[in-house]
């Protein structure tokens, strides 16, 4: 990539280029146009040849087809009249034949034999009772006493009706083999004395009339009009390329034959010589490229810098992010247009500028010195710094830059390229969002203490009543005239014990509901689960809850303890909540706490009813509440603080607990040193 003052004295040099070059670089195009546009009749000449060689090709692989389909089905129906022919013969002579038992057994034999697609021959009367069947009841075949599924029920009454042979709708059977029935009435003295029924099979019916030849060739389908097949027949696999679709015209029913026709090898030669063809225009086409690459260089060169000098113009004009180029020596080289527009000053103004900057801060040009040495030492932070800069006007905007090595065309390192963004409006919202949040933590934390507020007035009511108690007795006592110094004093002790219990409490909730900005500070959990416990155990009393603490001795943690204070409250009733309905032997809340290498793991159990599995991916969602009168912001701000603290927030099911359910919140806490 030239230097700037080369690449603006190339361009010069190129608009100073006479009009013959346009001139000849028109020609060349027009030259060369010719010999493309016969290559391009050439390949189209081809690709119409190959498709009428294809399509000639389908022609008569599809005549082939219809002519073998055709083939197919007058054989079939051939066999099928035949097998008709001797059936209605055997039918006569069983009816006018005295030894019909013995003609059935050995004719009956002689057709199976004969014909393997027949299941079976059965011999039946005008009821339907099984008579002589060949061969007996199998798995593969309806029971004939039960005349097997309905279709068959139906053409056997029709047989009976109308004295006519009738082919039954296709069936399968319970092995998932398809049959079909041809029922042949049984004459005799004008009126028919039973039916000859004959099963066939549709897979045993193709295995024997289908060739060999033929399977080779095609895929033979039986199926009806709702795609439903029956059998297939083939010797080969792959994608179909054609197919006929014939009825199947006895037994009908929707039947039908589809035979499919796949791809064949084709006319080698066709294909050789349309390959040479191919491969002859493609490497004329490619010389021809050739060619022209080499006629045009310096066309192309040209309008390559044309190119790359707007494309470069365009990206600098409709870039939002400012980009500032220096040189080792920190001397500004390169500023684009946004980077103009977020200061307030001309790139004339700016390039070759050294420190300091006309956009430092005056008041904090030391700060931003020592920054700007650190940068050409190579040492800005890899994940970019905020720094204060101003504008022209002498307005102030917080800019967010990333600092990377500027390394040119041969690999050197030639200065630093800074891409600096205006952050001012992201950083006044995340302010915004950040104070919005502690606001919704100091509102959940009056939310929490309103709740608590019947069970707070009863708990201050005690150490209260016990004063008024105790400064009665001390006012009765010198009323007598016979009050002691040691028992007024020993009352007065137990009257300031239950004012400083009664103080106590009053700090607990003044601390709790005041508002203050996080700050995290070395603080031991148990005195923070002592301080929370010491909020809820009258409602706990109240609840019936037993309040159970297995705390191990544990080093400072760094954290806010208000905050700690707001997320164990809130799991903590949330946990006698749940145990509204669990007998009162089995109200019982376990919080523990253990230490895993550089974190603490505090645990929240109790033995309610439990947490629905569609109700948990959901259960820290802001907003999303299982109580009518929740606000489905406690658990949600609870992870918040849980992870402003570096910690995780899960739940997970009670499987120790003596009711069969219960849930258990887990909290991590790291361990970090004060």
């Amino acid at each position: 990539m030239p230097s700037r003052p080369h690449l603006w004295y190339t361009l010069a040099a190129m608009d100073r280029l006479p009009s013959a070059t346009h001139v000849s670089a028109s020609r060349l195009r027009w030259a060369l146009a010719l010999p493309k546009l016969g290559v391009v009749l050439l390949l189209a000449a081809v690709a119409t040849l190959l498709w009428l060689l294809h399509q000639n090709e389908m022609d008569e692989e599809r005549a082939a087809l219809i002519k073998d389909v055709l083939w197919l089905e007058q054989n079939m129906r051939f066999h099928l009249r035949n097998n008709e022919e001797q059936l209605q013969q055997l039918a006569f002579d069983l009816g006018t034949q005295a030894d019909a038992n013995a003609i059935f057994r050995v004719r009956a034999a002689h057709l199976l034999k004969n014909n393997p697609d027949i299941a079976r021959i059965a011999w039946l009367d005008v009821r339907g009772t099984l008579k002589e069947a060949l061969p007996g009841a199998s798995a593969e075949v309806p029971d004939a006493d039960a005349f097997g599924p309905s279709s068959a029920q139906k053409a056997f009454d029709t047989a009976l009706r109308f004295r006519t042979l009738v082919y039954s709708e296709p069936y399968v059977t319970e092995g998932s083999t398809a049959h079909f029935q041809v029922n042949v009435p049984i004459p005799a003295s004008g009126r028919n004395t039973g039916m000859l029924v004959a099963t066939y099979s549709f897979e045993k019916l193709l295995d024997s009339q289908v060739p060999w030849w033929f399977a080779e060739k095609y895929r033979v389908v039986v199926a009806d009009d709702n795609d439903i097949q029956y059998a297939a027949k083939s010797n080969i696999q792959g994608t179909p390329n054609l197919s006929y679709q014939l009825p199947f015209d006895p037994p009908a029913g929707g039947l039908s034959f589809r035979v499919y026709s796949y791809q064949g090898a084709g006319n080698p030669l066709q294909r050789l010589l349309a390959g040479a063809i191919l491969v002859l225009a493609t490497g004329v086409f490619w010389s021809l490229w050739i060619v022209r690459n080499l006629m045009k260089q310096r066309a192309r060169a040209e309008e390559a810098l044309r190119r790359e000098h707007a494309l470069r113009t365009a990206m600098e004009d409709s870039l939002t992010v400012g980009m500032r180029a220096r040189d080792l020596e920190g001397r500004i080289i390169y500023v684009n247009p946004a980077f103009c527009r977020m200061t307030g000053y001309t790139s004339e103004e700016l390039v070759g500028h050294g420190p300091p900057m006309p956009y430092w801060i005056p008041e904090q040009l030391d700060e931003t010195m020592a920054l700007h040495r650190a940068v050409l030492a190579g040492q800005a932070p890899p994940d970019g710094f905020d720094i204060t800069f101003r504008r022209k006007d002498g307005q102030r905007f917080q800019a967010l830059i990333y600092e990377a090595p500027l390394i040119d065309g041969d690999g050197r390192h030639t200065g630093w390229m800074a891409s600096v963004l205006d952050v001012t409006e992201r950083r006044y919202a995340e302010e915004l969002a950040r104070q919005q949040q502690e606001q919704l933590q100091f509102t959940s934390r009056l939310v929490t203490m309103g709740e608590m507020a019947s069970t707070l007035a009863h708990e201050l009511n005690q150490p209260l009543a016990a004063i008024a108690s105790y400064n009665a007795g001390c006012l009765n006592l010198l009323a007598s005239g016979q009050a002691a110094p040691d028992d007024l004093r020993k009352a007065l002790e137990k009257l300031g014990v239950q004012a400083q219990r009664a103080g106590r409490i009053i700090r607990r909730v003044h601390d709790f509901v005041r508002k203050s900005e996080p700050k995290r500070a070395p603080c031991l959990l148990g005195e923070i689960i002592e301080d929370c416990i010491g909020f809820v155990e009258a409602e706990a009393r109240k609840r019936r809850v037993q309040l159970r603490t297995i705390l191990p001795e544990l080093p400072p943690l760094l954290a806010d303890r208000l905050m700690l204070e707001q997320v164990l409250l809130n799991l903590i009733r949330n946990g006698m909540e749940a145990m509204t309905d669990t007998p009162e032997g089995h109200r019982a809340l376990r919080i523990s706490a253990r230490r895993l290498d550089d974190e603490v793991t505090l645990s929240i159990a109790d033995n309610g009813s439990g947490i629905a599995p569609e109700v948990k991916d959901k259960l820290f969602t802001a907003f999303f509440t299982t109580k009518p009168d929740g606000m489905g912001v406690g658990l949600s701000i609870c992870r918040s603080i849980v992870e402003f603290h570096r910690g995780r927030l899960w739940t997970e099911d009670n499987a120790q607990s003596p009711t069969g359910s219960g849930t258990i919140f887990h909290l991590t806490l790291p361990l970090e040193p004060a």
